[in-house]
Formats: C-alpha cells, structure tokens, sequence
C-alpha cells in the first residue's frame, strides 16, 4: 500500500515487479566485527545493485525509500547499518570508520553469487556522506552515484566559518545517541527532545548544557567542540575531498537552498566539473528535514532515469541539461549548461549611509554601528537549520533588533533572478579580537516581508590575517548558493549582525575555550562604507 501511495506521490507508473527482502545479512569486517545489512532484490531474476548505508535502521522509511521502491524497479538494494548502529557489532564512532567499512562490504558484495558486478550508490544526509566515504575505495564495480544533501568532510559542516554549529551537532546527537528509534520514529523523538536542548541553547558552561540537555555525556561532541582549527589532524578520518577528486562514476547530485548542505551539493559539481567530469546537480526549494520525502515528486523520477542510464545502459530518460533548479519566488524550475549559468553577469551593490545598497562607491560617510551582547545573542531566523524552524522565513522582526544592520536598494524596474553564491566583503572594527559577522541576503516584497535567502558567517580569532595593524578586518563571506527571483517592485537586502543563535554558537567574546567557557563579553562593532572601505556585495544575475 505505502509504495503504491510512494508512486503516486512521485508522479511514477504503480510497480509491476514484486520485492523480496532478505533480512539481517552478516556482513564481516576485517576486525572481526559482523555488520546487519537487509537485501532487497526483484522476483523478476538478477539485477544490478544499490549500496545504502545508514546509522538510521535499515527498516522502515529507509526500507520503504531505498529498498522496495527500488527493488520494484528492477535494482536489488543493500541496506546496511553501520556499525553500532541497529544490530550491527562495533562502537559507532559518527563519521570516522565509514571509509574502511564501505571498503570491506563492497569486497563481501563482490563475493555474493546475487552480485552482477555493477553497483551504485545512493543516500541522503549522512547517508551522502557514507557513499563519499565508499568512494575512496575506487572500486572498477561503482558505476553510479546519487548525492542526496550531504557532505563530503566535516570539519566546516561542524565549524562553519569557525564558529562551531549547536543546533545542528545537538540535534544529530539527539539522534543517534540513547535509544535508537527506526526510520521516521526518530523525527519524533527528535521533537519531544527539543525543550531540553533549549538549555544548550541558554546556558554555559556549552559541554555540561549539552549533557543536561540530552541527558547524557557524548564524547564526539565534546570532540567536536575542541577541534575547531583547520588542519588539525582529528578530522582526517572524516575528509573525503580525496574521493571528490577521484572518482570517476558518474555523480548525480540533489539537494535543497535551504538545507545546510546546499554549499557543498555546488562546490562538489564545480570541483568534479574543473576534473573534466560531467556531473548532473538538481536544487530544489527544499530544507533538510523535507529531504527526501517532500522531494520525493521532483527527484525520484530523475533518480530512477539516471540509475537506469548508468546501470543498465538505458539514457532514454535522461535530461539534456546538465543543470536543473527551483528558482525561488516563482513556481517554476529552469535548466542551464552549468553552475554557476554561463550566461549570467557580475554585479556589485556597495553598502551606503542610511541602510542603502547602489551600484555607486559610497562617499566618505561614518561608519554603522551596533552592539553584539552575547547575554542576547541575535537569533536564527529560517535558513540552513538541520530540522526546526528552517526555510524562508519574514525577517521583519528581527531586522528591528537594534543588532542588525539592513542596506537595501531600490525596487528593481524588471525581473531578476540572482544565482550562484553571492559574497560580502565588509570592512569592519570591533572592541574585542573574538567576534562574529553574519551577513544574510533578503528578498523584500512590495508589502514589506523580508524574506530570506541566503547568509554565511565568519568568525574571527586574535592573530588572524583579517584584522589589519589599525584594528580594522577586511573579511570576505561567501553566502550559501541560491536562484532567486527578484521581481518588478521588490528589493534586495543584505543584513549585517554578530550571529544567528543557536544556529551558531553565539561568541561569548572571551576568547575561551569552547566546551567549557563561561564568561561573556559584549562587542561595539563598526561597519564601514567609504572609498577607502568599500564594503559591497557582488553577484550574479540572469534576466
């Protein structure tokens, strides 16, 4: 019933192939630790296969989704847990053995008298980050890969910018640690958990809030928080650049403009592009809690196309173009030769006295102020959260604080659509050397909603090469991707302020360690926009 209802959902034909499942598969390692894997095979005979590997249960929505779906489709599916995880052996370590793991189960495939000697891969989340982890291993079988919002290294999904990213590491931990609840169960217990990491959220020191708010010590977590430098060696078991610039299977990837992996889905298609490799990339209006489900219409249909050019030789299905997006504020997707579009132009807006964004070089003007109090930190409004309160969201409210700067133009006269990943550069001064800016780029509608669409913050740390030997810091923001349209009467907004809570770690200002500071400094912080400091935003438009 539920993968008739799937079809249905997905715009896909009902299934004509019936799936069988063979359950609870040992799968050995060479440590003699034994992982679980499920496998979901078609009645109709031998079939080419899809790797999944999930820390999640491999029943339930990952059954339904990755297995029977498939399955009736003429693919057979191995669903694994990874170690630790649902029956399988070992200690879960989040991230660090998903590269050895994937190595041994694909030589275990390899051996299996139902193997054709082709395979895929495909995931979303930390499922993604699994098939980069299998793709070190560089195996002739891999013939195909689906990239569903996920990164392949972990240092800036935990750090970004530097600043470290609570919602985002409390929720996962919330996840994966105490009790393990199958599939969708998780989105549950996810949501009664959410009070109690409100004292994450509220109180310091941030290692103990985190164990009262989840009721537990965690260890990765505590790790997490003392590893923010980059280069430090703790986070080389987590990097799969080398898999990014390696592998040769064809990459399909999907992702959202307001999931906060949406930076990693371009920079993965623009690094495989520069290697001469075609990759497909898909971005729809989605955030990550709606991945896959509320995507299932746009992205299973393409997913199917392509496992079927890659694995059985069949491209009738196959878009031309390599490139498909939702364009917001409009109903409508559009496709391009690449990413960013060939056709689109630079442009410049330069910030200006009395919150204006112009094309002109601002004259001498003082600078914009504000205060950043850490006591009350600025909040996160929409955007890149992991699960609650993502998306779009009217940012009136919050552009009235006394700790965001707006610069905003004047209404367009035609239709715009800015794409790609915009960047803020800002010259800026502040009281304190350990300080926080976030810079957000907002759509304002003719009634006055401000509505966001994309932002990036950096941290700034004593001694970085940012501050300048007056005091000042040049610092340079590369904004999350977007297609947003801008229409005739609206304007576009770039805020400025010292944080987005909890999003990101608010900066106490101190200067002291992460997991276990206490104390809280506020900061006076200046923005400059003068010819000498011209702070501006630069873009990329099509018409």
């Amino acid at each position: 019933m539920f993968s008739r209802i799937l079809s249905k959902l997905a715009a896909l034909p009902a299934p004509t192939i019936r799936a069988v499942c063979e359950r609870d598969l040992h799968v050995p390692m060479r440590d003699g630790v034994t992982l679980l894997a499920d496998r979901w095979y078609p009645s109709s005979g031998p079939a080419p296969t899809l790797l999944v590997r999930s820390p999640y249960g491999r029943r339930s929505i990952f059954g339904l989704l990755y297995g029977r779906l498939f399955a009736e489709r003429g693919f057979q599916v191995v669903v694994q847990s990874c170690r630790g995880t649902f029956g399988s052996g070992g200690v879960f370590e989040p991230l660090v053995r998903e590269a050895s793991d994937a190595r041994d189960t694909i030589e275990w495939m390899r051996g299996q008298a139902w193997f054709t000697g082709a395979y895929a891969t495909i995931g979303a989340s930390y499922l993604c980050f699994a098939q980069w982890a299998a793709a070190r291993s560089r195996a002739v079988e891999h013939r195909a890969m689906i990239a569903q919002a996920g990164p392949h290294e972990f240092l800036a999904t935990i750090h970004p910018g530097g600043a470290f990213a609570l919602d985002a590491a409390l929720s996962f931990a919330s996840q994966v640690t105490g009790r393990q609840w199958p599939g969708a169960l998780v989105m549950v217990r996810h949501a009664f958990a959410r009070r109690k990491m409100r004292i994450a959220f509220r109180e310091l020191p941030l290692a103990s809030s985190c164990e009262r708010a989840l009721g537990r010590r965690v260890a990765f977590l505590e790790d997490w928080m003392a590893h923010a430098e980059p280069g430090d060696s703790f986070w080389n078991a987590m990097d799969h650049r080398e898999a990014v610039a390696s592998i040769e299977a064809p990459v399909l990837l999907q992702s959202g403009w307001y999931d906060l992996f949406a930076s990693y889905a371009t920079s993965q298609y623009e690094a495989l592009r520069r290697r001469g490799q075609r990759p497909f990339l898909t971005i729809g209006p989605w955030t990550h809690a709606e991945f896959p489900l509320k995507a299932t219409r746009a992205l299973l249909p393409e997913t199917l196309a392509w496992l079927r050019a890659h694995l059985l030789g069949d491209r009738d299905g196959l878009r031309s173009a390599p490139v498909r997006v939702f364009v917001l504020n409009t109903d409508r997707w559009r496709e391009y030769d690449d990413w960013p579009p060939p056709q689109s132009a630079e442009q410049t807006w330069y910030l200006h006295p009395e919150g204006r964004l112009s094309r002109e070089p601002a004259p001498a003007s003082d600078p914009d102020r504000y205060r950043y109090d850490p006591t009350d930190p600025t909040p996160a409004v929409g955007g890149g959260m992991i699960l609650f309160g993502a998306g779009p969201r009217d940012n009136r409210s919050l552009e009235a604080r006394g700790d965001v700067l707006t610069y905003t133009t004047a209404p367009f006269v035609e239709e715009t659509t800015v794409v790609g990943s915009p960047t803020v550069r800002l010259y800026v001064r502040s009281t304190l050397r350990s300080t926080d800016f976030f810079a957000r780029l907002c759509n304002v509608h003719p009634d006055g909603r401000s509505i966001n669409v994309c932002d990036a913050l950096i941290r700034l740390r004593p001694g970085d090469e940012a501050w300048q030997a007056d005091g000042s810091a040049r610092v340079s923001l590369r904004l999350s991707p977007t297609a947003c349209c801008f229409h005739r009467g609206h304007r576009l907004r770039l805020q400025i302020s010292g944080g987005a809570h909890p999003r990101f770690a608010r900066n106490t200002g101190t200067g002291e360690p992460l997991a276990t500071g206490t104390g809280m400094m506020s900061a006076e912080q200046s923005v400059f926009h003068d010819s000498d400091r011209p702070s501006s935003l630069e873009l990329r438009y099509v018409r």
